[in-house]
């Protein structure tokens, strides 16, 4: 159940410009390789110093990997490729590409998860698993972020329960709260501000405070942004979309994430104690569409000085 009801608290319910603009103030996205190489200059879309996560797709070669990485980085950015536990094959292999980072792109951030494939194709289930090794901590990387479910994950709890994933997010405090890295949740895609809140609200009274960075879809057309969700296994918020898709007045058009991001930076503004700290673009639309969009609607302002949160 949701916390909040927007409908019945309209202060809560619309963002105001200047609430909208303070939200999107250090937003983090997603690119792989192959996008990459079709942006001339990633200087001209995104402020200097934005996080950008690099997607590793299975059968990404970790030489392209490592180039995109050293390419942002040499350009202002601050770099955080994925590592997807079920691809790597064993210790050594997780050992060469944290170096080939390291010492190739100077990259110290990662974003340990599961991966996209249903099976194991080594020694690494999940990325409690990767964590466990203790060879980001040996190496130096000060940050690491882990996947978040807002609506949960039928990957991890096929019965659609969530038992496995408040498991596995018990286990991520605790590992934050005896070690030094600085973690954060990134999380899949929603459509909708009512679940996001209602699973803020659940961690934390489960204990759970890791700053939430929460992951919106770009701008894009509505068939493509349905075809991911599913792919994806997005949630009950689907249904926005599946509403919007109804409505012949807008099916054509392209969706972009107002209204989400709109209800979602009203109640962090109503509630600044709320663990949503950020927002993570999944750019499903095109890099180029979802940096003119945030630079639209105030994503400009660049990246505080500070920004490592």
């Amino acid at each position: 159940m949701a916390l909040f009801n927007f409908k019945k608290r309209d202060p809560d319910a619309v963002a105001s410009n200047g609430q909208i603009e303070s939200f999107l103030q250090g937003y983090s996205i997603e690119v792989m390789p192959r996008t990459a190489e079709k942006v001339v200059d990633f200087r001209a879309l995104l402020p200097k110093g934005t996080r950008v996560y690099i997607a590793h797709i299975d059968g990404t070669p970790i030489e392209d990997m490592v180039a995109t990485a050293r390419r942002l980085n040499t350009d202002g950015y601050i770099v955080m490729p994925h590592f997807p536990a079920r691809i790597i094959k064993d210790r050594a292999t997780l050992a060469d590409w944290i170096a080939r980072y390291q010492g190739e792109a100077d990259v110290r951030q990662g974003l340990l998860l599961a991966g996209g494939v249903s099976s194991p194709q080594g020694d690494f289930e999940n990325s409690m698993q990767l964590l466990e090794t203790g060879l980001f901590d040996a190496a130096g990387f000060t940050r690491l972020h882990v996947a978040g479910h807002p609506e949960g994950s039928r990957d991890i709890d096929p019965d659609g329960g969530d038992r496995a994933v408040m498991d596995a997010l018990r286990w991520k405090q605790a590992f934050s709260d005896r070690t030094d890295a600085q973690m954060a949740l990134a999380t899949q895609f929603c459509f909708d501000a009512d679940p996001i809140i209602a699973w803020e609200k659940r961690l934390r009274d489960e204990g759970i405070t890791l700053p939430i960075h929460i992951g919106i879809a770009g701008p894009a057309k509505l068939q493509t942004l349905i075809r991911f969700a599913i792919a994806c296994g997005v949630g009950p918020s689907l249904k926005v979309l599946q509403k919007r898709a109804m409505d012949v007045t807008k099916l054509l058009l392209p969706y972009e994430p107002t209204e989400v991001l709109s209800r979602l930076a009203a109640h962090k503004a109503a509630h600044p104690d709320s663990n949503i700290e950020h927002v993570h673009f999944f750019p499903l639309g095109g890099i180029t569409a979802n940096a003119e969009w945030a630079i639209a609607n105030g994503g400009a302002a660049g990246v505080p000085a500070a920004h490592n949160g």
